[in-house]
C-alpha cells in the first residue's frame, strides 16, 4: 500500500515506530574501538618504557667533587656540545671470559662520544686501556696516583672515577656516562640477526674457545661478535697492546649502527623491541641519564647526522722505551692526542691531518652506507680548523709480519699492525 493511501491513525492511537538509522551506532562502535585501541597501545608503550627503564641502573654523580674541580663547558656557537663517556663492562663470570688473564671484572673499552653543538658531526674517541695516566682524588674511592694504567680506575672505583680521570687528563667536561655489559652487547647483535663484518682471516684462540670465521662479509652472531671485539690473539699473532682490538671494535660498532639504521630492522617492531630490551639490559648510566626517553631525545638530535659525519678515532699514542721495564708494552699520549682533546673541548672540527691515519667512518666501505655522497665536506666556521672530508679512509693496512710474543720487540713502532680487519 502506498503512503498516499495509508489511512491516518485515529487520535490517541499509538504511532508505529519507523526504522532507526544505524549510522550513529556504527560511528560509535568505530569511535569506541579507536579509543580502546589507543588506550591499549598507550598502555603497551608505558609498560615497555617502564620495563626498559627497569633494565637501567642509575648511579649518582655526587662524588665527582665541586664545580671548581671539574672542567668548564665552553660554548662557541648555537646550542651546547654533549660529551658522553661509554665504557664496556665485563664481569668475566662465564667460561673462557678471562681472555685478558684478569680476574673479577673490568672495563676493556673506553670511548668518549662528542656531539657538536649544532649536531652536525660526532666523534667517538677510543682510549687504549694500556695508556699511562694520572688518577685524580675526586670521584674515586682509592687514593690519587700518578703514572697508572687507564683501566685501573674502573677496576678499583667504577665508572665515576673513570669519568673524572678523563676530565682531569683532557680538560673536557663530560655530561653523562654509559656502561654497556658485554653479555648484553651479544644479545643486541642477535636481536638484529647478526652483523656483517669483513674478516680477512680466521680468528682463533683455542685457549679461550674463540673462533671467528673469515668472510667478506662474515655474518657474526652475538657470541662471535664478542670474540671479535675482545680477542687479543689473532691467528699466531699476539697483540701486546689494545690498538688492534680498538680498530676491530670501531669497525664492528660502525657495522652495527648501519644494521640498526637499515630498513629491514627499523620496520620490524619485534626486532626494535628485542634490540632495545637487549641494549638496556644491565645498562648503567648516571642518574640524570637513566631513562629511555632521555636517551631517545639525544638519539633524535642525531637523526640528521649522516654516517659519513660520524668518525671513530683512536687516540694517538706511542710506546714507552723498550728499555723501560716498568712500562714495557704500555703507551703514552702524544702531542697529537693533546691537540685532539683541546679541539674537542672547544667543539672544533678535527682535521684530517690530525686524525686521518687513525679514523674510521661509520659509513663503512662503499655501497654500505645510506649517507650523503662521499664528495661532501664539512663546512666549519672561519674560526675552525680546515674542514674534514667524508671520503678520508684509514691509510694503514694489515701487515703480513706478525708481532712477536716477546715484550721488547712488540714495543717497537713498526709493530703497530692492525689485525682482524680488512684493509
Amino acid at each position: 500500500m502506498s503512503d498516499e493511501l495509508r489511512p491516518e491513525p485515529p487520535d490517541g492511537a499509538p504511532r508505529r515506530k519507523g526504522k532507526v538509522t544505524r549510522k550513529h551506532t556504527v560511528g560509535r562502535v568505530i569511535l569506541i574501538s579507536a579509543v580502546v585501541l589507543a588506550m591499549v597501545t598507550a598502555l603497551g608503550v608505558v609498560y615497555l618504557v617502564r620495563h626498559l627503564n627497569g633494565n637501567i641502573e642509575g648511579i649518582s654523580l655526587e662524588n665527582l667533587g665541586g664545580e671548581e674541580e671539574r672542567p668548564e663547558e665552553v660554548y662557541t656557537g648555537n646550542g651546547e656540545p654533549l660529551d658522553i663517556l661509554v665504557m664496556g663492562s665485563d664481569s668475566r663470570d662465564c667460561e673462557g671470559c678471562d681472555i685478558d688473564q684478569e680476574g673479577g671484572g673490568g672495563s676493556d673499552t673506553t670511548i668518549l662520544i662528542h656531539l657538536s653543538a649544532d649536531r652536525s658531526r660526532a666523534y667517538a674517541v677510543s682510549i687504549p686501556r694500556d695508556s699511562i695516566v694520572d688518577r685524580p682524588e675526586s670521584g674515586c674511592d682509592s687514593p690519587p696516583a700518578t703514572e697508572v694504567m687507564w683501566n685501573i680506575a674502573y677496576d678499583l672505583n667504577g665508572p665515576t672515577c673513570t669519568l673524572r680521570q678523563l676530565e682531569e687528563n683532557t680538560g673536557i667536561r663530560v655530561e653523562h656516562f654509559v656502561v654497556v655489559d658485554f653479555g648484553s652487547f651479544g644479545k643486541m647483535v642477535d636481536a638484529v640477526d647478526g652483523v656483517d663484518v669483513c674478516v680477512p682471516e680466521d680468528i682463533v684462540d683455542r685457549a679461550h674457545g674463540i673462533f671467528v670465521p673469515k668472510g667478506n662479509p662474515s655474518n657474526l652472531t652475538g657470541d662471535q661478535a664478542l670474540d671479535y671485539v675482545r680477542a687479543r690473539y689473532v691467528g699466531e699473532k699476539i697483540q701486546q697492546n689494545d690498538i688492534s682490538r680498538i680498530r676491530r671494535q670501531q669497525e664492528f660498532i660502525g657495522a652495527l649502527v648501519r644494521q640498526v639504521k637499515s630498513a629491514g630492522t627499523l620496520t620490524r617492531p619485534d626486532k626494535v623491541v628485542r634490540f632495545l630490551n637487549a641494549a638496556t639490559n644491565a645498562l648503567q648510566t648516571d642518574d640524570e641519564f637513566d631513562d629511555v626517553t632521555k636517551i631517545a631525545r639525544v638519539a633524535l638530535q642525531l637523526q640528521n647526522i649522516g654516517l659519513d659525519k660520524v668518525k671513530f678515532v683512536t687516540l694517538p699514542t706511542d710506546y714507552f722505551p723498550v728499555d723501560d721495564p716498568e712500562f714495557s708494552g704500555k703507551v703514552f699520549w702524544t702531542e697529537q692526542a693533546t691537540e685532539i682533546w683541546k679541539l674537542l673541548a672547544l667543539d672544533k672540527v678535527l682535521p684530517p691531518k690530525l686524525i686521518g691515519g687513525t679514523s674510521v667512518s661509520a659509513e663503512g666501505p662503499p655501497g654500505t652506507s645510506e649517507s650523503p655522497t662521499a664528495g661532501e665536506s664539512e663546512s666549519p666556521s672561519p674560526s675552525e680548523t680546515p674542514s674534514e672530508t667524508p671520503s678520508e679512509t684509514p691509510s694503514e693496512t694489515a701487515s703480513e709480519t706478525p708481532s712477536t710474543p716477546t715484550a721488547p720487540e712488540t714495543t717497537e713502532p713498526e709493530e703497530e699492525q692492525i689485525f682482524g680487519v680488512c684493509a
